[in-house]
C-alpha cells in the first residue's frame, strides 16, 4: 500500500487550478486528498452535493494531477465525508433517501452546487423583484408566495434563484423534504410510473414533500396526461401549505398548449420575471465570479468583457473561462490585452498613436464646444454629452487607466467614466444617427 505522503495533495491542488481554472471552486480548499491505496487516490469532499460536481466536472482534471504528482497510472475517486445528498432530486437530513424513491433514483438529478447561494447572487434592476421574492420564500416557505413562478430567458439565474431557496430552506429547515426535480425528468418518470403500473409510488413520491421545486416547467406543455397529474399533485400541496416553485422561459399565459386550469393555479401565487442584466449588473457579476475563483481583473479588463458579453450570465461565465485559462497557459496578468485576446476580438489598429489630446480636439469641432468646458465642471447636455464621448474613445483607444482619464476630465473619478461609458456604449447600440457620428470621429482619428 502506498502513502498519502507519496502525492501531496497541496501539489495536486495547484495543478488543477492552474491546468484547469475553468473547473476551480473557492470550496476545492475543503477538500481532502490521499491516500493511494491499491492504485486509487481518494478525494474526500464535506459536502455529497460537491461530489456530484467533482464526478461530472473534474475526474479529467485530478487524474492528470495525481498522476503528474507521483509519475505513476492512478485513478481517482470521490466521496463525501458528510452531509446532504439529492438522489433522484430529492434532499432531506436522511441523504435523500427513501424506500419509495427508490422506483425512480435512477433518473437525472440536479445538484444543489454550493455556489448557488443568495449571497453570492448579484442584484441589479434586472432581477431585484425575483431575489427579494425568492428570498422571502425561503425563509417562510410555504407562506410567502405560493406558488412562486419565476421566469426570464435562458442563462439570467433562474437555476441559481431556484437553488438559493433550497439552500436557505435546508439551512434554516434541515429536516425539509425537497423534491428538486427538472420537468423532463417529472414527465418520463410519469410515463415509466404509467408502464410500470406504479402510479401509487409516484404520487406518494411528489405528494408528501415539504417542497416541490421544478424547473423549466414549459415542457409540461401539449402533454394532456401529464398536465392532468401535474394538476392534481399541484392541488395536493397547495391544500395542506407545502410550498411550489417552478421556472419556465417564459411566463404562464406566453406558454404554448399549457392548460387554462394550470395558469390559473400558477396566477394564484407570484409571477416574476428575471431580465437580460444591465451593464453594471453584468461588471458586478463578473466581480463576484472573480471573487469566487480568486481571481484579480483590472477595472478596464471588467467593463471590457461586459461590453463584449451582453447577453446573459452564463456566457459571462464562460467568457471568464477563456481570459482565466489564458492568464493560466501563458502566465499573463489579466488586463485589457489578455480580454481581448481571451475573447477573440481584435484591437482597433489606428495607423498612429492616438492621445487623449487627439481625442479631444476632434470631439471638440464635431460637438462645436470648447476644451475648457470638456474640462470644467458644467453639467449641462451640451457639455456631458461629448466629454462622455471622450471619455468613452480615450477608453478605446488609448491605454490610460480609469483614474488617469478622469484626471483629464476635472479630476473626476473611475465611477464617472465607468457611468459614461456605459450610456455611450448604450446609446450606440440604440441610436442610428449617433452610432454613425460616433464611427465618423473614430474613423478620423485612425486615420489622422
Amino acid at each position: 500500500m502506498n502513502t498519502a505522503a507519496e502525492c501531496p495533495w497541496p501539489d495536486v491542488l495547484h495543478y488543477v487550478k492552474k491546468h484547469y481554472p475553468a473547473v476551480n471552486r473557492t470550496w476545492f480548499t475543503e477538500l481532502e486528498g490521499g491516500p493511494v491505496e491499491n492504485g486509487n487516490y481518494t478525494v474526500v469532499a464535506p459536502d455529497p452535493a460537491q461530489v456530484v460536481y467533482l464526478r461530472r466536472h473534474c475526474i479529467r482534471p485530478f487524474v492528470e494531477a495525481v498522476q503528474f504528482s507521483t509519475g505513476r497510472l492512478i485513478a481517482v475517486d470521490f466521496r463525501a465525508s458528510s452531509g446532504r445528498i439529492f438522489p433522484g432530486g430529492l434532499g432531506n437530513i436522511d441523504h435523500g433517501r427513501r424506500e419509495d424513491a427508490s422506483e425512480f433514483e435512477s433518473y437525472p438529478l440536479i445538484p444543489l452546487l454550493p455556489e448557488n447561494t443568495f449571497e453570492n447572487f448579484v442584484t441589479g434592476p434586472c432581477n431585484r423583484f425575483a431575489h427579494a421574492a425568492s428570498l422571502a420564500v425561503g425563509d417562510s416557505p410555504g407562506s410567502s408566495y405560493n406558488p412562486l413562478f419565476i421566469h426570464g430567458a435562458c442563462g439570467l439565474g433562474k437555476t441559481h434563484l431556484l437553488q438559493a431557496i433550497c439552500h436557505r430552506v435546508l439551512d434554516q429547515l434541515p429536516a425539509t423534504r425537497i423534491l428538486y426535480v427538472s420537468c423532463e425528468t417529472f414527465v418520463n418518470q410519469f410515463i415509466d410510473a404509467v408502464e410500470k403500473n406504479a402510479m401509487n409510488r409516484f404520487r406518494d413520491l411528489y405528494r408528501t414533500v415539504d417542497m416541490l421545486v421544478i424547473d423549466d416547467i414549459q415542457f409540461i406543455a401539449g402533454r394532456d396526461r401529464t398536465q392532468e397529474e401535474f394538476f392534481h399533485t399541484f392541488n395536493a400541496l397547495y391544500q395542506v401549505n407545502k410550498q411550489i416553485i417552478l421556472s419556465a422561459d417564459a411566463s404562464p399565459p406566453q406558454i404554448p398548449h399549457l392548460e387554462e386550469r394550470l395558469v390559473s393555479r400558477f396566477n394564484w401565487g407570484l409571477i416574476v420575471r428575471v431580465e437580460a442584466p444591465c451593464l453594471e449588473t453584468r461588471c458586478a457579476i463578473i466581480r463576484k465570479k472573480m471573487k469566487l475563483r480568486k481571481m484579480e481583473l483590472a477595472d478596464d479588463a471588467v467593463m471590457y468583457i461586459a461590453q463584449t458579453v451582453a447577453s446573459n450570465t452564463r456566457e459571462l461565465e464562460g467568457a471568464l473561462n477563456r481570459v482565466h485559462g489564458l492568464a493560466a497557459l501563458e502566465g499573463r496578468p489579466i488586463d485589457l490585452a489578455l480580454a481581448r485576446d481571451a475573447m477573440g476580438v481584435e484591437p482597433v489598429a489606428p495607423s498612429r498613436h492616438i492621445r487623449i489630446q487627439d481625442i479631444m480636439t476632434i470631439v471638440t469641432a464635431r460637438f462645436d464646444v470648447k476644451l475648457s468646458d470638456l474640462q470644467g465642471r458644467k453639467r449641462s447636455r451640451s457639455i456631458a454629452l461629448p466629454r462622455q464621448v471622450c471619455m468613452f474613445l480615450a477608453r478605446q483607444f488609448t491605454q490610460h487607466s480609469l483614474e488617469e482619464i478622469g484626471g483629464f476630465f476635472g479630476g473626476r473619478d473611475h465611477t464617472t467614466v465607468l457611468h459614461a461609458n456605459k450610456l455611450i456604449a448604450e446609446r450606440r447600440r440604440s441610436d442610428a444617427p449617433f452610432r454613425a457620428r460616433l464611427e465618423e470621429i473614430e474613423n478620423a482619428l485612425i486615420k489622422g
